[in-house]
Protein backbone atom coordinates (compact mmCIF):
# COMPACT_ATOMS: atom_id res chain seq x y z
CA UNK A 1 0.00 0.00 0.00
CA UNK A 2 2.78 2.53 0.66
CA UNK A 3 4.10 1.93 -2.60
CA UNK A 4 0.87 2.56 -4.43
CA UNK A 5 1.39 6.29 -2.29
CA UNK A 6 -0.41 5.62 1.14
CA UNK A 7 0.58 8.67 2.71
CA UNK A 8 0.08 6.33 6.18
CA UNK A 9 -0.23 3.01 6.87
CA UNK A 10 -1.34 1.38 10.07
CA UNK A 11 -1.32 -2.09 11.30
CA UNK A 12 -2.28 -4.05 14.31
CA UNK A 13 -1.70 -7.16 15.80
CA UNK A 14 -1.92 -8.95 19.33
CA UNK A 15 1.40 -10.46 18.76
CA UNK A 16 4.84 -9.01 19.73
CA UNK A 17 6.94 -10.67 17.02
CA UNK A 18 4.13 -10.06 13.94
CA UNK A 19 4.76 -6.63 15.07
CA UNK A 20 8.41 -6.65 14.91
CA UNK A 21 7.85 -8.57 11.96
CA UNK A 22 5.87 -5.49 10.17
CA UNK A 23 8.22 -3.06 11.67
CA UNK A 24 11.03 -5.28 9.56
CA UNK A 25 9.11 -5.22 6.34
CA UNK A 26 8.06 -1.59 6.48
CA UNK A 27 11.23 0.05 7.68
CA UNK A 28 11.97 1.83 3.88
CA UNK A 29 8.55 3.18 3.51
CA UNK A 30 7.39 6.82 2.48
CA UNK A 31 4.19 6.35 3.92
CA UNK A 32 4.07 7.15 8.01
CA UNK A 33 3.99 3.49 9.60
CA UNK A 34 2.27 3.07 13.29
CA UNK A 35 2.00 0.03 14.52
CA UNK A 36 0.35 -1.04 17.51
CA UNK A 37 -0.06 -4.34 19.74
CA UNK A 38 -3.69 -5.16 20.84
CA UNK A 39 -6.38 -7.32 20.35
CA UNK A 40 -8.41 -6.68 18.03
CA UNK A 41 -11.72 -6.67 20.44
CA UNK A 42 -10.08 -3.74 22.02
CA UNK A 43 -9.70 0.33 20.15
CA UNK A 44 -6.13 1.19 21.55
CA UNK A 45 -6.66 5.12 20.61
CA UNK A 46 -7.13 4.48 17.13
CA UNK A 47 -8.97 7.57 15.29
CA UNK A 48 -12.71 7.13 14.51
CA UNK A 49 -13.58 7.96 10.78
CA UNK A 50 -10.17 8.28 9.81
CA UNK A 51 -9.04 5.12 7.09
CA UNK A 52 -10.21 4.63 3.74
CA UNK A 53 -9.25 0.90 3.70
CA UNK A 54 -8.83 -1.51 6.47
CA UNK A 55 -8.18 -4.84 5.76
CA UNK A 56 -7.20 -8.13 7.27
CA UNK A 57 -5.82 -10.97 5.06
CA UNK A 58 -5.80 -14.65 6.90
CA UNK A 59 -6.37 -12.86 10.71
CA UNK A 60 -9.86 -11.85 11.65
CA UNK A 61 -10.74 -15.63 12.18
CA UNK A 62 -8.29 -15.29 15.57
CA UNK A 63 -10.67 -12.82 17.02
CA UNK A 64 -12.83 -13.86 19.99
CA UNK A 65 -15.49 -11.34 19.86
CA UNK A 66 -16.28 -10.70 16.18
CA UNK A 67 -19.12 -8.53 16.60
CA UNK A 68 -17.19 -6.26 18.64
CA UNK A 69 -14.24 -6.30 16.09
CA UNK A 70 -16.04 -5.32 13.39
CA UNK A 71 -17.60 -2.30 15.28
CA UNK A 72 -14.60 -0.72 15.97
CA UNK A 73 -13.17 -1.81 12.06
CA UNK A 74 -16.35 0.15 11.69
CA UNK A 75 -16.04 3.18 13.58
CA UNK A 76 -12.19 3.12 12.21
CA UNK A 77 -13.33 4.04 8.61
CA UNK A 78 -14.93 6.84 7.31
CA UNK A 79 -18.27 6.48 5.59
CA UNK A 80 -17.58 5.68 1.59
CA UNK A 81 -14.79 3.29 3.39
CA UNK A 82 -13.99 -0.03 2.51
CA UNK A 83 -13.38 -2.97 4.31
CA UNK A 84 -11.62 -6.60 2.90
CA UNK A 85 -10.42 -9.56 4.84
CA UNK A 86 -9.90 -13.03 3.83
CA UNK A 87 -9.98 -15.81 6.50
CA UNK A 88 -10.36 -20.08 6.27
CA UNK A 89 -13.32 -21.32 4.82
CA UNK A 90 -15.48 -22.55 7.50
CA UNK A 91 -16.26 -25.54 5.33
CA UNK A 92 -12.27 -26.70 4.74
CA UNK A 93 -11.65 -27.52 8.58
CA UNK A 94 -14.51 -29.69 8.49
CA UNK A 95 -13.34 -31.96 6.09
CA UNK A 96 -10.42 -34.53 7.19
CA UNK A 97 -8.08 -37.13 4.61
CA UNK A 98 -8.77 -41.02 5.59
CA UNK A 99 -5.66 -42.86 4.65
CA UNK A 100 -7.37 -46.39 5.08
CA UNK A 101 -10.35 -45.50 2.74
CA UNK A 102 -8.77 -43.07 0.42
CA UNK A 103 -11.54 -40.38 0.78
CA UNK A 104 -12.40 -37.32 2.38
CA UNK A 105 -15.11 -37.40 5.42
CA UNK A 106 -16.42 -34.81 7.22
CA UNK A 107 -15.35 -35.09 10.64
CA UNK A 108 -17.15 -31.95 12.43
CA UNK A 109 -20.43 -30.47 12.34
CA UNK A 110 -20.37 -27.23 10.26
CA UNK A 111 -23.31 -25.47 12.44
CA UNK A 112 -21.71 -26.15 15.58
CA UNK A 113 -19.43 -22.99 16.73
CA UNK A 114 -17.70 -21.67 18.80
CA UNK A 115 -13.57 -22.07 20.16
CA UNK A 116 -12.04 -25.44 19.19
CA UNK A 117 -8.72 -26.29 18.92
CA UNK A 118 -7.29 -26.44 15.39
CA UNK A 119 -5.75 -29.36 13.51
CA UNK A 120 -4.20 -27.26 11.28
CA UNK A 121 -1.96 -25.97 14.15
CA UNK A 122 -1.82 -29.40 15.64
CA UNK A 123 -4.13 -28.63 18.54
CA UNK A 124 -1.88 -25.64 19.70
CA UNK A 125 -4.47 -23.10 18.65
CA UNK A 126 -7.99 -22.90 19.79
CA UNK A 127 -9.93 -21.08 17.21
CA UNK A 128 -13.55 -19.63 16.75
CA UNK A 129 -15.16 -21.84 14.31
CA UNK A 130 -17.57 -19.78 12.90
CA UNK A 131 -20.17 -20.46 9.89
CA UNK A 132 -20.10 -18.17 7.01
CA UNK A 133 -23.56 -17.16 7.53
CA UNK A 134 -22.24 -15.85 10.87
CA UNK A 135 -19.56 -13.68 9.49
CA UNK A 136 -21.89 -12.00 6.96
CA UNK A 137 -24.32 -11.12 9.67
CA UNK A 138 -22.00 -10.04 12.12
CA UNK A 139 -21.09 -7.36 9.41
CA UNK A 140 -24.69 -6.34 8.66
CA UNK A 141 -25.28 -5.84 12.23
CA UNK A 142 -22.11 -3.41 12.22
CA UNK A 143 -24.12 -1.57 9.43
CA UNK A 144 -21.54 -2.83 6.98
CA UNK A 145 -22.67 -3.06 3.31
CA UNK A 146 -21.60 -6.08 2.12
CA UNK A 147 -20.00 -6.19 -1.71
CA UNK A 148 -18.88 -9.00 -2.94
CA UNK A 149 -18.02 -12.51 -1.36
CA UNK A 150 -15.83 -14.83 -2.43
CA UNK A 151 -15.59 -18.48 -2.04
CA UNK A 152 -14.31 -19.69 -5.27
CA UNK A 153 -11.15 -22.05 -5.97
CA UNK A 154 -8.68 -21.76 -8.21
CA UNK A 155 -6.37 -24.88 -8.59
CA UNK A 156 -3.15 -25.22 -10.40
CA UNK A 157 -3.08 -28.07 -13.10
CA UNK A 158 -1.25 -30.39 -11.37
CA UNK A 159 -2.20 -32.43 -7.60
CA UNK A 160 -0.65 -31.82 -5.29
CA UNK A 161 1.39 -35.21 -3.82
CA UNK A 162 -0.66 -35.75 -0.39
CA UNK A 163 -4.50 -35.35 -0.26
CA UNK A 164 -3.77 -35.17 3.69
CA UNK A 165 -1.91 -31.99 3.26
CA UNK A 166 -3.71 -29.55 5.64
CA UNK A 167 -3.98 -27.79 1.87
CA UNK A 168 -4.20 -29.80 -0.80
CA UNK A 169 -5.94 -29.89 -4.53
CA UNK A 170 -7.72 -32.85 -3.65
CA UNK A 171 -9.49 -31.27 -0.56
CA UNK A 172 -9.78 -27.88 -2.24
CA UNK A 173 -11.58 -29.34 -5.81
CA UNK A 174 -14.29 -30.44 -2.31
CA UNK A 175 -14.70 -27.37 -0.92
CA UNK A 176 -12.52 -24.12 -0.90
CA UNK A 177 -10.04 -23.44 1.39
CA UNK A 178 -10.91 -19.52 1.76
CA UNK A 179 -13.62 -16.83 1.22
CA UNK A 180 -13.04 -12.90 0.96
CA UNK A 181 -15.72 -10.53 1.90
CA UNK A 182 -15.45 -6.63 0.67
CA UNK A 183 -17.93 -4.19 2.26
CA UNK A 184 -18.22 -0.63 2.92
CA UNK A 185 -19.29 1.83 4.95
CA UNK A 186 -22.32 3.53 4.17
Amino acid sequence: MGREGAKELWGLDLCTKQIETARNVLHDQQAEVTLIESPMEENPGIPSSYFDIVYSIYALGWTTNLSLTFSNIYSYLKPGGVFIFSWEHPLHDRLKYEQEQSTFIFNKSYVNEGPEYNEGWQNLAVIHHRKLSTYINALIEAGFMIEKVIDDVCLPDEQSENPARWYSTQKANLVPATFIIKASKS
